[in-house]
């Protein structure tokens, strides 16, 4: 499933190898003469770093095929903010106009302020931008973050759909006041009703096991793997399948000294249980590299171990 998926999501715990192995798959996509766009959500990014590349929020092309964006969450808030005043210039009067942005200003650095106008570039890439690429990879923040982002197309939809109804009915009070029996226009009503629309597309696509897949990293170690099958679960909970695992960092059996011996029968262990416990998913194991994933010749290789990628621990 690593490369039959118009658009990946590459979730995981800090520190597993969450972005080397989302330009992994992006590299693999890249040399298969496909469009592909890599994208860093997560605010600690290193995707640039790994090809040695200043990146920006709009594509730039690291290597032939492949484009990347490090999406800055301050910087989309700040258009987010934008936006919505935009939307709301010439529909509230004049004189409500200053109190109504300086309530919008205090809500921009409210919780989950940054989330949404992440997601809300995250469905104009796949919604707007999507045709122009094969393949689009999402390189995630730590798991709790990627959890709340990908459910909010569910939730946003459940949360409109209220704001729908409560406007609803205010525009049918005002048509039995006016007792004229004409609909009135309210522009409110037509953004929200288009956010709903292009809420229910994003999580259509989300949802298009044929086209969308998501991908969790982890270690062979204890807290990788509950945090990792709880995001599973929380994810199923929301019809979202969690179909490949990447177990990052496996030793190799001819460890020697008895410092790693012991690390490797321990790990040896954790293997085991990750086999028990993910038995719907398939899974991908690579070894410990000598040093960290530094440069674009390491990155292939890296690469070529994840598309020839062990089924079994080594």
């Amino acid at each position: 499933m690593l490369m039959n998926k118009r658009i990946l999501f590459v979730g995981g715990k800090g520190g597993v190898g969450k972005s080397t192995s989302a330009a992994a798959l992006a590299l693999l996509h890249a040399k298969e003469k496909k469009k592909t766009l890599l994208i860093s959500t997560d605010p600690a990014h290193n995707v640039g770093d790994i090809f040695h590349k200043e990146l920006t929020n709009q594509p730039i092309m690291v290597l032939p095929n492949l484009n990347a964006i490090e999406i800055d969450p301050a910087l989309e808030s700040k258009r987010y903010i934008q936006s919505v005043k935009e939307n709301i210039h010439g529909v509230v009067k004049s004189t409500m106009l200053d109190e109504v942005n300086r309530q919008i200003d205090a809500a921009s650095s409210s919780p989950g302020a940054e989330e949404a106008a992440l997601f809300d570039r995250i469905v104009s890439i796949i919604l707007d931008e999507g045709e122009k690429y094969d393949t689009i990879i999402f390189d995630t923040a730590p798991t709790g973050h990627t959890l709340r982002l990908l459910t909010l197309p569910e939730l946003m939809g459940v949360w409109i759909d209220g704001m729908l109804e409560r406007r609803k009915k205010r525009n049918e009070n005002y048509v039995q006041l006016l007792n004229d029996g004409e609909p009135i226009e309210d522009p409110i009503y037509e953004v929200l009703q288009k956010r709903k629309e292009r809420f229910a597309a994003v999580r259509k696509i989300l949802l298009n096991k044929g086209m969308t897949g998501f991908i969790f990293v982890l270690n062979p170690e204890r807290l990788p793997i509950l945090e990792t099958s709880k995001a599973i679960k929380l994810l199923k909970n929301h019809e979202l399948e969690v179909e490949g695992l990447i177990v990052n960092k496996v030793l190799s059996e001819q460890v020697e000294g008895e410092f790693w011996k012991k690390r490797k029968e321990t790990e040896r262990e954790y293997v085991r249980w990750i086999h028990k416990e993910f038995k719907n998913q398939d899974i991908h194991f690579i070894p410990l590299f000598e040093t960290d994933i530094n440069s674009v010749d390491l990155l292939e290789e890296y690469a070529n171990k994840l598309a020839t990628g062990s089924r079994i621990a080594f």
